[in-house]
């Protein structure tokens, strides 16, 4: 394996131009507005000061940007990690506190770890079991997840944080009668004016304009004074390089949480990027995201920096406001930096319920309404994978979602592919004159009464011999006539043992009843196969052939002239050539 196969495409770089990079610094600034309050809060919750928070937002964020592989994807502080954090180091040190800082950030160095380990191990293949609809309703859970987050502060009450969504609906509801009006007015102009810019203007710095009303609507209503609080005062800027070296002897100890934090995380990344790739159909390596990933938190740990992830918040504001490339997150994490130093002091005057209208626009630009209608319509097993996945993320928790999805994937993979379709199949002749087999039950096709030509459209192996095995006796008996059979094994790679022992005792069958039996296979490996596991031996080497059209031609040498001579279907163009034998 080259090195070059473990660097990120930076083709990005060479497609810039003015205008896309003016469409970058533009989401970075306001991306950099809107994690102000984020990464406070988010800091807060993992036991954290306040800029640990921030700095996970600057750091991480350039790091993934530039060697992971989603073009919109911002990474940062995000929830669930915040939590398992704070949930594995509480008893081990006190929040906040020198030693618990130090766990933090030696925690993030091993998550970094296990993540490029990963990426380097060439796992990201493992996200193909991730299905479409895994991502559509982990994406909708998501973002109703932070649009119910965000209540609380539009609402003006403050609320214990943390839950599902309906635990937080809860703990909203039973501070309802607390609701400051003057906040959820702030909270509606700022959403209102997004939403009115979006539709009327869509090249207006919409997010921006509306978090300018919402703040000036506040200034004017002198909201401070009147029980809304703001953003508040930040520290200043104080990144340094601070390796953990005092804990050191608690890597051991510090394993198996990393461990959980680096799947949750990665998860969350992966799900994130794909996500957006698919929907503005750009091209996404989990290999390389994995590898962005575990290097952003590797370097984060040792400049302040606690594990990070994608972030869906900023990810879906970033494409949005029409960010075309890994640029915006640097530029997001360069504005957060100048924001902190110069302009610090002016943050103080944002409303958290303006912040909150804006998350809440974002939140609802996340879901996707029609996709959603077009799975549940389809009434297929997506849609049970799409429900189980969205209720594991409403009513458990998010990272949960995704373990719920992809099980599901699995369990409907797995019951697919152990129940292979064997449509019976006669040939059609075309308006080109060639000779092409069709599912009779389809297109109301006569059928031989002697000789049956079948497909399985599948494997052939443990999971599936019961299901295949069921439909061959169900179509002797039906036809027990038919005691000529021709197998195409089209949608087989391989077979395993119990396959060849049921195509062997099949084949025994039909021969001890004065029938013959022939197989169509293409597919070098599988035919392999076939004589590996001795199933050639009991069909005959004259009794496999890579054309249906030639299996028909011997088989019908098989077949009882005195019941074709009877016979009017003239399913097959040997039929005349036996009209003519028998005539003779």
């Amino acid at each position: 394996m080259q090195i070059s196969s473990y660097l990120p495409d930076l083709s990005w770089v060479s497609d810039l131009n003015g205008r896309r990079v003016s469409a970058d610094a533009y989401a970075g600034f306001i991306n950099a507005a809107i994690v102000l309050p984020q990464g406070v809060a988010f800091a807060t919750i993992a036991g954290l000061p306040p800029e640990y928070g921030l700095y996970t937002a600057m750091i991480t964020a350039i790091v993934a940007a530039i060697f992971g592989s989603s073009m919109i994807m911002i990474s940062g502080p995000a929830t669930a990690i915040s939590a398992i954090l704070f949930a594995t180091l509480k008893d081990m040190a006190v929040p906040e506190s020198a030693r618990y800082i130090e766990l933090a950030l030696m925690m993030t160095i091993l998550v970094g770890l296990f993540q490029m380990a990963a990426g380097l191990g060439r796992l990201g293949g493992l996200v193909s079991f991730v299905s479409h609809s895994v991502m559509t309703a982990f994406t909708a859970a998501a973002a109703l997840l932070i649009a119910v987050s965000q209540l609380a502060g539009a609402f003006g009450v403050q609320v214990e944080r943390g839950g599902n969504v309906v635990e937080r609906l809860v703990q909203l509801f039973e501070h309802i009668t607390e609701t400051n009006s003057l906040a959820l007015l702030i909270a509606g102009v700022t959403l209102g004016a997004a939403i009115i810019l979006q539709k009327v203007s869509p090249r207006l710095p919409g997010f921006l304009i509306a978090l300018l009303a919402g703040s000036f609507l506040a200034w004017m209503l002198d909201a401070a004074n009147s029980g809304v609080s703001m953003v508040g005062a930040l520290p200043p800027l104080a990144l340094r390089f601070t390796p953990p070296t005092g804990v050191l002897q608690d890597i051991g100890a510090l394993a198996q949480g990393a461990a959980a934090i680096a799947l949750v995380g990665l998860l969350e990344a992966i799900s994130i990027g794909r996500a957006f790739a698919v929907r503005r159909k750009e091209q996404f390596d989990a290999n390389q995201e994995m590898i962005g990933q575990g290097l952003s938190n590797v370097v984060g740990g040792f400049f302040q920096c606690y594990a990070g992830s994608g972030s869906f918040t900023r990810s879906g504001l970033n494409a949005a406001v029409g960010a075309t490339s890994p640029l915006s997150a640097i530029f997001a994490s360069l504005f957060l930096g100048l924001i902190l130093v110069f302009i610090a002091p002016l943050v103080t005057y944002i409303p958290t319920p303006a912040m909150a209208g804006l998350i809440l626009f974002v939140a609802w630009k996340l879901i996707d309404v029609k996709e959603i209608s077009h799975i549940i319509i389809s009434k297929s097993p997506e849609t049970v994978i799409l429900v189980l996945t969205l209720a594991a993320g409403l009513l458990v928790e998010l990272e949960f979602a995704i373990y719920v999805g992809v099980i599901a994937s699995l369990c409907v993979f797995i019951y697919d592919s152990a129940h292979p379709e064997l449509p019976i199949t006669a040939p059609v002749t075309m308006p080109s004159g060639d000779r092409k087999f069709r599912d009779v039950q389809a297109h109301d096709i006569d059928q031989c009464p002697q000789l049956v030509t079948f497909r399985l459209d599948g494997p052939l192996y443990f999971g599936s011999v019961e299901h295949v095995e069921h439909k061959i006796k169900k179509m002797r008996r039906e036809n027990p006539k038919q005691i000529h059979m021709i197998l195409y094994l089209k949608g087989v790679g391989k077979i395993d043992l119990a396959g060849a022992d049921l195509l062997i005792d099949t084949i025994r069958d039909i021969k001890s009843k004065g029938g013959s039996f022939r197989i169509v296979a293409l597919f070098p490996p599988l035919i392999s196969s076939l004589r590996k596991l001795h199933v050639i031996d009991a069909l005959g080497e004259d009794h496999l052939f890579s054309s249906k059209g030639e299996a028909v031609s011997d088989a019908t040498k098989d077949l009882n002239r005195k019941i074709c001579k009877i016979c009017l279907k003239d399913v097959f163009r040997e039929c005349d050539e036996i009209r003519d034998e028998i005539t003779e």
